[in-house]
């Protein structure tokens, strides 16, 4: 993906949880509008209230409201170090409380990763990362922390391993080898492409405030139970944000056509009902748009939709995306 894209998405990732998503480090906007006049939406500054905020509105706006031809950052130094745990548990709802408690001591990490048994056994199939999982692991967490001093990290994870063993996890594995850290990031980020590879599946892109994860997932699974689906769960647990995968299998055509969106449809009413939304990264574009009234009333539609009108009159900018 290319920054202009990156932007029109706000794309997200394992390291928001500490760092933010794109839209945080976005100073100025070169766009064109689709009248073909060409506007810089702030200022390279880090600090500007001047007027509303053009550059957060054309941030996340799917290529509806304007072409992005330039863009000014703000960066931050790269971490010099860190450190990588895996924690197996024997309950995927327990792996989730885990979550909101780290953040409740006082801990920050890089990267929260949570990955349920079904997903772990795709992936293994799907890249060559030697693990150990047993029978009884249910789910895992990853957890990065970083830094510039190894003492303080080391110390970081020694009391982020005592609240772990609080919730009922296995033993905590550290990667020990840049070699072991990649692995674990390989197997992380191959799990959409082990479960594509598995069968045809639809992704969804849940996100709830984080202690709000085990009910999420507990009722991910009772909903898949009453329409006759089964999903996969992932994602980057810190910040509430939990990938769905249903998967079709076994299921006959009319069901996946007609059965899975009530199924979605309730999934998204469930996260708003949570005090989340329907997608945390993943954007809208044509495939969610028909659920854009679980998140927004009718009067709120309506002014993103004369936002739209306002910048693109005639429609020629991505016609159809994002609204009905």
């Amino acid at each position: 993906m290319f920054l202009g894209g990156n932007l029109a998405e706000n794309a997200g990732g394992p390291k928001a949880v500490k760092y933010g998503t794109t839209k945080d480090y976005v100073l100025n906007c070169e766009v064109v509008l689709p009248t073909g006049e060409i506007i810089w939406t702030g200022a390279n500054v880090l600090k500007n209230s001047t007027g509303y905020n053009l550059t957060q509105l054309i941030v996340g706006s799917e290529g509806t409201l304007g072409i992005i031809t330039k863009i000014v950052f703000r960066l931050i130094p790269l971490p010099t170090q860190n450190l990588l745990m895996l924690i197996p548990f024997f309950s995927p709802e327990k792996a989730c409380e885990a979550v909101s408690a780290v953040f409740r001591a006082g801990f920050t990490p890089s990267a929260m990763e949570f990955m349920e048994r079904d997903a772990i056994d795709f992936v293994l199939k799907f890249v060559d990362v030697k693990l150990a999982v047993k029978e009884e692991h249910k789910a895992h967490l990853l957890i990065e922390v970083d830094g510039h001093d190894l003492d303080t990290l080391f110390k970081d994870c020694e009391k982020i391993t005592e609240i772990m063993y609080e919730f009922e996890c296995d033993e905590v594995l550290f990667a020990d080898t840049a070699q072991q850290k990649n692995d674990l990031w390989r197997m992380r980020r191959a799990v959409g492409e082990a479960v594509k590879s598995h069968s045809i599946y639809k992704e969804e892109d849940t996100v709830v405030p984080r202690a709000e994860l085990p009910v999420l997932l507990k009722g991910v699974k009772e909903i898949g139970a009453k329409y006759g689906f089964k999903s996969v769960c992932y994602g980057h647990a810190g910040d509430g944000n939990l990938h769905v995968n249903i998967i079709k299998d076994t299921m006959s055509d009319n069901d996946w056509e007609n059965k899975v969106p009530l199924g979605i449809r309730e999934i998204f009413e469930l996260c708003v009902k949570l005090k989340g939304t329907i997608s945390g990264e993943h954007g809208i574009g044509f495939v969610q748009k028909s659920y854009m009234d679980i998140p927004f009333d009718a009067s709120t539609l309506a002014l993103q939709k004369g936002i739209k009108s306002l910048f693109d009159p005639n429609g020629v900018l991505n016609p159809g995306k994002m609204f009905e």
